[in-house]
């Protein structure tokens, strides 16, 4: 069973940088009208997004391959989410048009990625190889 845990734990992020991916690029460029859809969505959340999903493209590998560098990526993804989701925080309170949904959505993708992070951290072998 042990074997087969790194797959386990791959394949749900698999699909979650999937569906943050399409998402967040039909936004930004506008596919399949998704756009008009989001009502006012914040350009740099979409864009955070984005950059997350291909980070966690790259987390994938690294828990099929047990990389030691899995848990550091997600919790540099982590980072990054935090740090945006406090600049949205200014922007709110500086006035700036958002959608209501948006505000849970980073929540849910903070929890979601920590849960990742604390996964490879734990899952992952200490003497696993950095490369």
């Amino acid at each position: 069973m042990k074997k087969y845990l790194p797959y386990l734990f791959a394949l749900p992020l698999l699909a979650f940088a999937s569906l943050t991916f399409f998402l967040s690029t039909s936004v930004i460029f506008d596919l399949f009208d998704v756009r008009a859809s989001q009502g006012n969505y914040v350009l740099f959340i979409v864009v955070t997004n984005l950059i997350c999903s291909l980070v966690y493209f790259v987390a994938v590998y690294g828990f099929i391959k047990q990389k030691g560098w899995t848990s550091l990526l997600l919790g540099l993804a982590l980072s990054l989410l935090i740090l945006v989701f406090a600049y949205f925080t200014i922007y709110i309170d500086n006035g700036g048009i958002y959608e209501v949904k948006t505000y849970g959505a980073m929540m849910f993708r903070m929890a979601v990625t920590a849960v990742f992070t604390l996964l490879a951290y734990f899952v992952i072998p200490k003497k696993a190889t950095l490369l």
